[in-house]
């Protein structure tokens, strides 16, 4: 399994919950997390997926992600 970072503007619960269907649908329930405590708002996926597959999909809702 492979961890990847990603700096977001992901902000809050209500951001998540916007961001949950499409992610889980590009990395599956379960095999993501924010951390909306760090400054970066850090996105961490522990699934091999692309980084423009995840930038695609937060695309779709309004959010975008930079590799850290």
């Amino acid at each position: 399994m492979k961890t990847t970072t990603f700096k977001t503007n992901i902000k809050c619960d209500a951001c998540v919950a916007k961001v949950t269907p499409a992610l889980n649908e590009v990395v599956g329930s379960g095999n993501w997390s924010v951390d909306l405590t760090n400054p970066a708002r850090t996105l961490t996926v522990n699934e091999e997926t692309s980084e423009e597959k995840i930038n695609e999909a937060l695309q779709k809702v309004g959010y975008k992600a930079q590799k850290n």
